[in-house]
């Protein structure tokens, strides 16, 4: 017995020592990126993983949604704290919405409760966090538009910093829509070929009040961008991360901009 009871003390004082050691590393991080010269002014990422993250840990499909909305409060929590201050996430994209009734309803009901949570956060009013979701609306249900307009409408007021939700988007749908606007203003008389430019497509995109993504964050280990602001990241700098969306760390992030701060961003030149 005494044994066993030395063992489990060097199994504790082993994991204490190893918790110890991890959060001197973060905060070594931390102080790092803070203090580097090269900051993220726009991150965005694609949160990927959540069904396989619950069907490695044998749970429900919609419990793995569940423990990504709580990472995603959290994220945002350590985006505030890193001042960065635009924040977009792939939350739903057009193809997601042919997934069966049963998880739809569960995401759906998901949107509702974390949206109107953001707009009723004293850490949103306290940050002065506008809050701003992009997509076609009209795809999604009446209940969960009601709580987009809570949202956006309790924080329209506010500029210090954008969370933007992408629900429903898909980025070559945002891109035919800027093209048939053109189209449709060049027919009418009222924008003359040569005005038709970059700066004129990136105002008709729903991304149009904010700058490109400097950088772009994927989790689970997939390496590609799924239709997400694909004129927008043009020249963003790009992370992939094996780890699935609901065990995303503080250390992973911080790991993420510090290989974005070691870059040097050429722009195509």
């Amino acid at each position: 017995m005494n044994g066993l009871t030395r063992g489990g003390d060097v199994i504790g004082i082993s994991n204490r020592l190893g918790d110890v050691l991890g959060n001197v590393v973060e905060s070594k991080l931390l102080r790092e990126v803070k203090e580097h010269p090269a900051k993220v002014n726009h991150l965005a990422i694609i949160m990927d993983g959540n069904r396989r993250f619950a069907w490695s840990k044998a749970l429900e499909t919609n419990l793995g949604h569940k423990m990504g909305k709580m990472k995603l409060e959290q994220v945002l929590d350590w985006v505030l704290e890193l001042e960065i201050r635009y924040f977009t996430v792939y939350a739903l994209s057009t193809e997601n919405l042919n997934r069966p009734d049963v998880e739809l309803g569960g995401l759906f009901n998901l949107y509702i409760e974390g949206l109107k949570d953001i707009a009723d956060d004293e850490r949103i009013h306290q940050n002065k966090v506008r809050v701003k979701i992009i997509g076609r609306r009209e795809l999604l249900p009446d209940s969960v538009n009601e709580a987009i307009d809570y949202a956006e409408q309790k924080t329209a007021e506010y500029n210090d910093f954008t969370f933007i939700v992408c629900l429903a988007y898909g980025s070559r749908e945002e891109m035919l829509g800027a093209i048939k606007s053109i189209a449709e203003d060049h027919c009418s008389g009222k924008l003359a070929l040569d005005s038709i430019d970059e700066e004129e497509v990136s105002r008709r995109l729903y991304t149009a009040e904010m700058p490109d993504p400097d950088l772009v964050i994927r989790t689970s280990g997939e390496e590609r961008i799924s239709n997400f602001l694909l004129w927008q990241m043009a020249y963003s700098e790009l992370y992939f991360t094996d780890v699935f969306w609901p065990s995303f760390s503080k250390k992973e992030l911080l790991k993420a901009i510090q290989t974005y701060q070691a870059r040097k961003r050429r722009f195509g030149e």
